[in-house]
C-alpha cells in the first residue's frame, strides 16, 4: 500500500496533467495555392485591365508576400511589368498599439508612387476580425486619397469579424473556432507554400 502511494505521488509530480500539444491540419497545398493565385490574378485583370491607374499594396508583414506573388504572375503571364506594388506597415495604427506590454516592432513601408486618385488593392493573407484592415485604411490616408480601395485576401475566416469589412477578392473561406488559427506559409520566408489550420 505504501509503495502504491509513492508511485502515485511520483506520477502526479512528474507527469504533466495537460499533455496537449499544438496540432495542425493542411488546408491548402502548394499546388492548390498556385491555382488560387492564378484565379485571383485573372480577376484582378478583369477589373483593372492594364493597371495604368491601379496599384497593389501588401499589408506588412504577411500580405506583402502575397502581393509580390500576384505581381510576378501579373508580370509574367499578362505582361504588366509596369504594375505598381508597395508595402504598408500598420504597427502604429493598430487599435491595440498601447494596450499590450510587449514592445511592437515596426515593419518597412515602401510606397514609391502616388496613391492619390488611384485604384488601390489592399492585400492581406488572412482576414480575421477586420481590425488590421481598418488600421491599413487609416495608414493609407497618409499617402493620399485613393479613388477607390478594394480588399484582396487569400483566406477569409468567416464568422470572426469584429468590424463590417468583407473582401472584394478572396481565395478561400475557412470556418475556424476561437482556439484555432490559420497559418499561411510562403516558400521565400517559411521554406514551403502551405496553409495550415492550427489547433492549440
Amino acid at each position: 500500500m505504501k509503495l502504491l502511494f509513492i508511485i502515485t505521488a511520483y506520477l502526479i509530480t512528474f507527469v504533466p496533467l495537460n499533455n496537449t500539444k499544438m496540432s495542425q491540419k493542411l488546408l491548402l497545398s502548394a499546388k492548390e495555392i498556385n491555382i488560387i493565385l492564378q484565379r485571383l490574378a485573372c480577376q484582378l485583370v478583369e477589373n483593372h485591365k492594364d493597371f495604368k491607374n491601379s496599384a497593389l499594396i501588401g499589408i506588412q508583414p504577411r500580405g506583402s508576400f502575397l502581393a509580390q506573388r500576384l505581381y510576378h504572375i501579373l508580370d509574367k503571364d499578362y505582361g504588366l511589368n509596369a504594375l505598381k506594388v508597395g508595402k504598408l506597415d500598420i504597427t502604429f495604427y493598430r487599435d491595440d498599439f498601447r494596450r499590450g506590454d510587449k514592445m511592437l516592432k515596426a515593419n518597412e513601408t515602401e510606397i514609391d508612387f502616388i496613391v492619390e486618385n488611384k485604384n488601390v488593392v489592399l492585400i492581406d493573407d488572412v482576414l480575421f476580425t477586420g481590425r488590421s484592415i481598418r488600421s491599413a485604411l487609416t495608414a493609407l490616408q497618409s499617402f493620399g486619397r485613393p479613388s477607390k480601395i478594394e480588399l484582396l485576401t487569400l483566406i477569409d475566416r468567416r464568422f470572426s469579424r469584429h468590424l463590417p469589412i468583407q473582401p472584394d477578392y478572396n481565395g478561400r473561406k475557412v470556418d475556424a473556432i476561437n482556439d484555432e488559427h490559420v497559418k499561411v506559409c510562403w516558400k521565400e520566408n517559411d521554406g514551403e507554400d502551405a496553409i495550415y489550420l492550427m489547433n492549440n
